[in-house]
């Protein structure tokens, strides 16, 4: 075994069993499932494993709050302003009172709702919080808001002996927001600054429960959540993170990893249900977090997003944790039969468990939930307010780091590095292994022609995942620096009809192209080239459908990780492989990588010693534009990383189009450190 310590990161490296040859096992699609299995199965495995106490798990217990915190975009937590709540208006039948009532979770971040109460109350009541699911309501286009396909839920809580308010979701609220960012609408930059919707919506309860602690009509040391579907997920937030929710019921809002990744169910979710995933959970840890405050976990036993097995092994897993603390009547299973659908077999299961730990009541319910007004006089807005953020919340909630205060001296950089390229490690890069298996580097083939070598070695990345890598230099030259060129899909196939025209039998079948072999060997006649793909790109290439990578890339987001922090990591390995294969493990490098390979380059040369240089083409100025690696841009923008690389002394060469490169000049402006150590080139509008 031996150790590999880059950058203040310790990768210990151990042996592994042999993984897939490139190419075999089945499609890119493939092997990607394979991987996503054994991953999902490490994170399931080590939930829980430190916790065989009580002890245990109290001890560790603020510090899983404070991350799922700050896994919801809630750390550092904002600021508690302001509600400026209001009630525009009610309407009344059957001795209860809705009133339509909106209030301001933060300026501009408006939450409309219903407030259910009985007209007749001597007393402060025990309060519901109920959290919509997707219940999309229109008339004549304008939105009516979750609230008002949910209203019997809180009719019914009001007809007996509570109040409840009933919140709208971003999504499909009377102010549509989105939670579609990755899921449909490809903004993957949400990763980059890690944001999720689900902590818009978790913050929004928490405001609601601050709401309902502002009404009299409320005793605020009683108050309980449920919802269902989206609803389901948003009762598991706020009742982890806030213990001012006394008792729980999530209805078919949780289920296990392996149900999201492994059996496909994250397809059939938007961006709210999740998490950004930074420290590699099991849903059973969220769950856990109630303890032991009394928890009825819901479902139907066939939903087929939330599928049963998933929903029993949340259950059985979490049961864990409330055995410790002598509390297992207070954690309940309800599976009742159907589909994915609010029947009234979940409602009055849920009502009797509220009932029982909110008002001391085990009584049966004698009445069933029902809706008792039409649903427009429940709209709160006659005109929607002009100053809302509600639509553009995704663009502010979670801070991000400015390019203001760039370091301009090589002391100030070297400080950067310091603070800052760990914290990338364990903030973007925290789903890389922390022990790697051996990079066993085999020579698969070797051939000549005229003064030109070429290599062909295939090396171990991250299972299952074999990768190849090209080496083509003068012939009986020792090595001692060499060039590592980056290959998206277009240089893959233009470097391969190249290399076809020496080693036919080992690329893949691609027709060989003379003048690409030219242009090769012209490169490589006095310098040493290893061409290597990432996983995803060549010969595990994924699916090119592009709702099917779609959701490939939102499985790696689920195990805390995304398809371009995997990648990176892979031209990490490479590096490794080569001094492995060379047996010099000073071995030096230059890299050369095209767009989101450069991307890739810039943030694994991080992570390993003996870069001399970088060339990196079309690399964006902003995160906004680049390949996704989670919460990056709570850290660092690309010119802070640029800056980083300077202190090392490593020259850099960015080339881009005018539009970019202009970007990167004013913000490298007299930057003395810049302009010793960055160069930057402008590539014409036409060029490849």
């Amino acid at each position: 075994m031996r150790h590999l310590m880059t950058c203040g990161v310790l990768l210990c490296v151990a042996s592994l069993a042999l993984a897939a040859e490139p190419g075999e096992s089945g499609s890119g699609d493939h092997l990607a499932q394979t991987y996503f299995a054994k991953q999902t199965a490490e994170i399931t495995d080590q939930t829980f494993a430190e916790i065989n106490s009580l002890r245990d798990w109290t001890d560790r217990r603020d510090q899983y709050r404070d991350q799922l915190l700050e896994m919801l975009g809630l750390d550092p937590f904002p600021e508690r302003t302001r509600l400026n709540a209001r009630i525009t208006g009610s309407v009344e039948n059957d001795g209860v009172i809705a009133e339509r009532i909106h209030f301001q979770s933060r300026p501009g971040l408006y939450v409309t709702g219903n407030f259910y109460r009985p007209v007749k109350q001597d007393a402060p009541l025990p309060a519901i919080l109920y959290v919509c699911g997707h219940g999309r309501v229109k008339r004549d286009g304008i939105s009516l808001g979750n609230k008002t396909h949910y209203q019997h839920h809180g009719a019914w809580f009001a007809r007996n002996g509570y109040v409840c308010l009933t919140i709208d979701t971003i999504q499909l609220g009377e102010i549509e927001g989105i939670h579609h960012g990755t899921y449909r609408e490809k903004m993957w930059w949400w990763n980059n600054r890690g944001y999720t919707p689900a902590g818009v919506e978790a913050w929004n309860c928490v405001r609601a429960l601050d709401y309902l602690q502002s009404r009299d009509e409320v005793a605020g040391d009683r108050i309980g959540v449920t919802g269902r579907s989206g609803g389901g997920a948003y009762s598991w937030w706020i009742a982890a993170i806030d213990e001012r929710i006394k008792v729980a019921v999530p209805v078919a809002g949780i289920t296990s990893l392996k149900n999201h990744v492994v059996d496909g169910c994250v397809e059939g979710h938007c961006d709210c249900m999740y998490m950004v995933n930074t420290y590699r959970w099991d849903y059973p840890m969220v769950a856990a977090l109630i303890a032991p405050r009394p928890l009825l976990i819901s479902n139907t036993d066939k939903d087929r997003i939330f599928p049963l097995d998933g929903v029993v092994d949340v259950y059985t897993r979490t049961k864990k944790i409330y055995q410790l603390y002598d509390a297992t009547d207070k954690f309940g299973l309800h599976i009742t039969e159907g589909p994915h659908k609010d029947t009234q077999e979940l409602r009055v299961h849920a009502f009797r468990w509220l009932n029982r730990y909110l008002r001391e009541d085990e009584s049966l319910i004698t009445t069933v939930a029902t809706p008792l007004f039409d649903q427009s006089d429940l709209k709160v807005f006659t005109e929607l307010p002009s100053d809302e953020q509600v639509t553009s919340i995704h663009e502010t909630f979670v801070p991000a780091v400015g390019t203001n205060n760039l370091p301009s001296d090589m002391e100030s950089a070297s400080k950067l590095d310091l603070t800052t390229t760990q914290l990338i490690r364990q903030k973007c890069f925290g789903g890389w292994p922390s022990v790697g298996e051996q990079t066993d580097t085999k020579l698969i083939t070797e051939a000549s022609t005229g003064n030109t070598s070429v290599k062909v070695i295939d090396f171990n990345s991250q299972y299952p995942y074999r990768l190849r890598l090209y080496l083509v230099g003068p012939k009986d030259r020792d090595v001692d620096s060499l060039a590592l060129h980056v290959l998206d899909e277009t240089q893959w196939t233009t470097t391969l009809a190249g290399l076809a025209n020496v080693i036919p039998d080992h690329t893949y079948d691609v027709i060989a192209d003379a003048k690409q072999w030219k242009t090769i060997a012209d490169r490589t006649a006095s310098q040493t080239i290893a061409y290597v793909t990432p996983r995803g790109v060549g010969p595990t290439q994924w699916s090119a459908e592009p709702k099917k990578r779609t959701q490939i890339r939102r499985r790696f987001m689920q195990l805390g990780q995304t398809a371009a922090g995997m990648q990176t990591y892979d031209i990490f390995r490479s590096m490794n492989a080569l001094q492995d294969f060379f047996k010099n493990p000073e071995l030096a490098f230059s890299l050369e990588a095209n767009k989101e390979g450069s991307s890739w380059a810039l943030f694994a040369s991080l992570f390993i010693d003996n870069v001399k240089s970088l060339t990196l083409n079309d690399l964006s100025p902003r995160n906004r534009d680049a390949p996704d690696l989670l919460n990056i841009s709570r850290i660092a923008e690309p010119p802070h990383v640029a800056m980083i690389h300077a202190a090392r002394g490593r020259a850099l060469l960015i080339r881009n189009g005018a539009q970019w490169n202009q970007q990167w000049s004013a913000l490298l402006a007299d930057n003395p450190l810049a302009e010793q150590a960055v160069k930057l080139q402008t590539t014409p509008a036409n060029s490849k």
